[in-house]
């Protein structure tokens, strides 16, 4: 008989949502053990605006892969997966069960499917792609990369430098196109995976509650926590963490860019743009069991269900 494949729970969902207080309801219940798969609660220093779990919750319900980088760094999808899959690995050598639980939608993919062998960037060869193209002009570059590999010349614009510098150099390295290369994927996760998200079934609960966590944020000290980011002189708004929603646009009120009023609406309204695209990746995800936002403990026993098949 071959040994059954160890159970892995994803709990995903839009921003606001109401995924960590679900987590937290789990983790008081059953031997689950939280992994976060969020690109912002990432990065140190950066608590208010990323709704990070507050300490009282972290002692409850102790999350893994929070706090673990300093904004000043990146962190890529591949990244992503090599450290869930190492603390994947140790929760079910504890004999426990691993919750991963996030908005990241992209760290899910990865995780689920694993990733395309795309070699690492290679500086050298990106400055000679740059040179080239500062004495032949992006259009040029453009044409290069339709005979070597028609499929992404047609969906990467002339105008967007940085994707066809990528995919040149993905070829000069490799000697293989970006298309022939993304085709081939990596190892599937060795895991019986059970996937559930949690929202709103109103469009307008979500909107409610998303302004509402904008207003705690702001109340809680969130403008000097971007001011103390903003301080630090070594920080800027190209960086993945300065980026994250909120954080930019409280960042462009304190480069003198309009009201913090208009800051926060504008926060707002990127969170919202955010839920939205969290929604439509949901949408289209296979083998998913919807949770109601506003009957957590329904949710709890849909999830205790699958834990308590899976230990029997």
């Amino acid at each position: 008989m071959k040994k059954p494949l160890p159970l892995a729970l994803f709990l995903m969902g839009p921003t606001a949502s109401g995924k960590t207080e679900l987590a937290i309801r789990l983790r008081q219940k059953y031997p689950v053990e939280i992994i976060s798969v969020d690109s912002a609660l990432i990065y140190k220093g950066m608590d208010i605006g990323t709704a990070k779990p507050d300490a009282q919750e972290l002692s409850l319900a102790p999350h893994r892969l929070i706090d673990i980088l300093d904004p000043s760094e990146a962190y890529s999808a591949a990244d992503f997966r090599r450290d869930a899959l190492q603390q994947m690995d140790e929760i079910v050598s504890q004999g426990k069960i691993p919750l991963l639980v996030g908005g990241t939608m992209l760290y899910y993919k990865a995780l689920l499917e694993g990733l395309s062998p795309l070699p690492a960037a290679d500086p050298d060869i990106r400055q000679q792609i740059e040179q080239e193209a500062n004495e032949k002009g992006w259009d040029v570059m453009h044409q290069q990369l339709s005979e070597i590999d028609p499929v992404s010349a047609k969906r990467i614009h002339p105008n967007d430098p940085q994707r066809l510098s990528r995919a040149l150099e993905v070829f000069r390295i490799s000697g293989k196109s970006l298309t022939e290369l993304t085709e081939q994927k990596g190892e599937a996760l060795p895991y019986q995976v059970k996937q559930f998200a949690i929202m709103p079934k109103e469009r307008t609960e979500l909107h409610r509650r998303i302004e509402l966590r904008f207003e705690k944020m702001i109340a809680a000290g969130f403008e000097d926590e971007v001011k103390a980011l903003h301080a630090r002189g070594d920080l800027h708004l190209d960086l993945p963490s300065i980026r994250c929603v909120g954080y930019r646009q409280v960042w462009e009120y304190l480069d003198g860019n309009g009201t913090l009023d208009e800051a926060i609406f504008r926060g707002v309204c990127a969170t919202r743009q955010l839920a939205k695209r969290q929604i439509t990746w949901l949408r289209s995800w296979s083998n998913l069991t919807w949770l109601d936002s506003e009957d957590i403990d329904s949710g709890v026993k849909i999830i205790s269900a699958e834990i308590e098949h899976y230990s029997h």
